[in-house]
């Protein structure tokens, strides 16, 4: 019988590259998103596909529980769905903040509350949440997103503590930034940001993110983060942490060599760079240089 897993947010970006990935060796895949239309081509090649809203308790357990009922079994949760609510924190309202928790953090809560039964019930299973770089390396004008991504690790690193003895892995998947359409929604999501001006240089740097998505130096695919995901899902003995792309490797040998009180003044540093007017000069250059137009199919609805 086929292993099963759960993959949420699975429309467009790295959901969609993970279920493919996973397809392809061979995995009896449930693809889940909002928007269950924009699956039709993953279903097509032999996903089960489900509308999931991860905001909400009653769709999170009735999808394990279809799963659950009509498999016997849920071997691997991956909880990838999320989006990023950008801007200075002072300028994004309290509702906005809770909106960006509801997925990011909540989400996954709901969804690891209604598989674990199943899976400590057999003695076995895999969750696998997807994190951010930027859980170790907030950076100026991101804090609301990090904040997020940063509770989801620290909560799996003790639901791992948990639920080691019932047989179950908890791990996460922190990957750098990645060339998906993510990056149109992070901008649209700033429309109704305050925009005070003293934040200016901030919100003109953010701007250029969503040509992210045509990649470059730095910049890792969806389908290398699908490949990390399939590996934490397989080996014997998975690690409690992948790092995906070399900038996610190099902030987490950072992160672990060099201590908070000169990391702090060294990453403001680089953010005074990149806005300052020679820096903004150049992100405006290389962003020009690489954008590419988006195909129709590829417009982000993870969520």
């Amino acid at each position: 019988m086929a292993p099963t897993v759960l993959i949420t947010g699975c429309s467009s970006g790295i959901g969609r590259a993970a279920a493919r990935t996973f397809l392809a060796d061979g995995w009896d895949v449930w693809a889940t998103a909002r928007d269950p239309d924009a699956l039709a081509d993953l279903e097509a090649n032999g996903a089960t596909t489900e509308r999931l809203d991860v905001t909400s308790t009653a769709d999170a357990e009735r999808v394990v529980d279809r799963l659950v009922a009509e498999c016997g079994r849920l071997d691997c949760l991956i909880n990838n769905a999320g989006f990023s609510q950008m801007g200075p924190v002072e300028d994004v309202p309290v509702e906005k903040v809770r909106d960006q928790y509801e997925v990011n953090t909540f989400g996954p809560h709901r969804l690891v509350r209604a598989a674990l039964p199943s899976m400590r019930a057999r003695g076995e299973g895999r969750i696998i949440n997807v994190t951010s770089i930027t859980d170790r390396f907030p950076i100026a004008g991101t804090g609301v997103y990090s904040g997020s991504k940063s509770a989801l690790a620290s909560t799996t690193r003790a639901l791992r503590q948990e639920v080691r003895e019932h047989g179950i892995d908890v791990i996460i998947v922190e990957p750098t930034v990645v060339a998906t359409t993510h990056y149109d929604r992070t901008r649209d999501e700033l429309v109704d940001v305050d925009h005070k001006t003293a934040y200016t240089d901030l919100y003109e740097l953010h701007e250029q993110l969503h040509t992210i998505k045509s990649g470059g130096p730095g910049i890792t695919s969806p389908e290398a983060v699908a490949e990390t995901m399939l590996e934490a899902a397989t080996v014997d003995d998975p690690k409690r942490r992948y790092a995906v792309g070399w900038t996610a490797t190099v902030g987490a040998v950072i992160a672990a060599a060099i201590p908070e009180s000169w990391r702090t003044p060294l990453i403001h540093a680089g953010v005074r760079a990149a806005t300052s007017p020679v820096g903004n000069a150049a992100l405006r250059w290389w962003f020009a240089r690489h954008h590419r137009p988006v195909p129709p199919d590829e417009s982000d609805r993870s969520r």
